[in-house]
């Protein structure tokens, strides 16, 4: 199992689509609309981001967001045997909100329930499709129940923001074809440098009680497997957390609980209307890199205080070089080591939220890579030190919103 793409529902899809442009270096790929609801298309790597707002009242994004604040509505997630799948799922509870759907022998699709209001697409695909390709064919099985519009062109997409020409070719979405033939439309990215490679995690957050439940649905329904627990706390705030692994496939889908009654979760809950997916990691095989070239697009990174370096460079100085160190502190990157391997280093920075509310943030993760005897192992799981620091960093947040006393802290 492996990330596909994941879908948000926004009040405003072309501001976004230019926020990922702008910021976060993605391309945008492809824009359509039909009667009720208006969905960009941005991706970077293998990543693929899907943005929908309401174009009228009746749009299910409008209804959606009665709920919700903006966020993610939809994870979905590649399978080997999607009719195994489905039978395991629906076995265990999950309801199917679009059976299994076939286009010729080269892909079938299906949707369910998830934890929540979240839900979870489920592709299965024998042939390589780009990700307009596969965006087209999924975006019209949808529409089709919402009297579809043709949907329009997007030609030399230009942003607003950076006034800079992106090399979108001349794909022609299908107009009238139900069928659906698959054009010879190239992905951009093949022809740009991507800063990211994958989606590493996505991070489910529920309401208090509801953690044990949540990892069980998912063990029974989708096949993960906890593979780790944290219990992080500061004097008068706190969370529970169990990290869900997916044995066939690099999927990982940590899911927290509040353990206090004005810890940061409980706030994302309330800023949520409740459970949803807090944040995103995009994976980087060079993240100073890449958060030096963000910083200069305007990313809003969380400051993370120098205390944490002069205390973490104490305690590892042999680790890393001093030009290192340094590299490491400007970034204002968060550093952890796997157990007995300093080399295979975990290294994790968080953006600010990108909406209005408390909610959905990014994360930007590098995993690297040792040699031990022979074997390249590369950092795995989450560490409890990073943890514990973007705990705190995301309070000294909620400070500043007034949503916790410092005296808390």
């Amino acid at each position: 199992m492996e990330f596909d793409r994941i879908h948000f529902y926004v009040k405003d899809a072309p501001t976004l689509r230019d926020l990922f442009v702008s910021q976060l270096g993605f391309q945008a790929i492809a824009s359509a609309a039909n009667n009720n609801t208006s969905t960009e298309v941005v991706s970077n790597g293998s990543i693929c981001f899907i943005l929908s707002s309401p174009l009228t009242a009746a749009s299910p994004v409008a209804t959606w967001l009665k709920l919700h604040p903006p966020g993610v509505v939809d994870i979905a997630f590649r399978v080997g045997n999607l009719e195994s799948v489905m039978a395991q799922a629906t076995t265990h509870g999950a309801k199917v909100l679009q059976p299994i759907q076939q286009k010729q022998d080269y892909l079938k699709f299906a949707k369910i329930t998830g934890w929540g209001d979240l839900t979870h697409t489920l592709i299965e695909q024998k042939t390589p499709l780009t990700v307009g390709q596969l965006f087209t064919i999924l975006e019209q099985s949808e529409s089709a129940n919402d009297q579809a519009l043709p949907f329009t062109t997007l030609v030399n997409y230009r942003s607003p923001i950076t006034d800079r020409q992106l090399p979108i070719t001349n794909y022609q979405l299908p107009i009238t074809d139900r069928q659906l033939p698959i054009t010879n439309y190239q992905s951009p990215i093949t022809n740009s440098k991507a800063l990211f490679t994958s989606i590493d995690h996505a991070v489910l957050n529920v309401e208090t009680g509801d953690l044990e439940l949540a990892v069980k649905w998912y063990q029974n329904t989708l096949g993960f497997q906890p593979q780790q627990n944290f219990e992080i706390q500061t004097k008068k705030s706190a969370l529970r957390s169990r990290v869900m692994i997916h044995s066939s496939g690099s999927v990982q889908l940590p899911i927290n609980e509040p353990a206090s009654a004005n810890s940061q979760i409980q706030e994302f809950l309330d800023a949520n209307r409740g459970a949803g997916i807090q944040h995103i990691a995009l994976q980087t095989n060079n993240i100073l890199q890449v958060v030096t070239e963000l910083r200069s697009r305007g990313l809003p990174f969380l400051p993370v205080p120098s205390t944490y370096y002069s205390e973490l460079r104490r305690q590892s100085e042999n680790y890393l070089s001093s030009a290192e160190w340094e590299a490491i502190e400007v970034c204002q990157v968060l550093v952890d080591w796997q157990k007995n391997i300093s080399e295979a280093m975990l290294l994790q920075i968080f953006t600010q939220p990108i909406f209005e509310q408390p909610t959905l943030f990014f994360e930007l993760i590098e995993r690297r890579k040792a040699w031990v005897k022979g074997q390249q192992i590369q950092a795995q799981g989450f560490g409890e030190g990073n943890f514990q620091a973007l705990f705190e960093a995301i309070e000294r947040e909620q400070i500043k919103r007034g949503s916790l006393r410092k005296e808390d802290i």
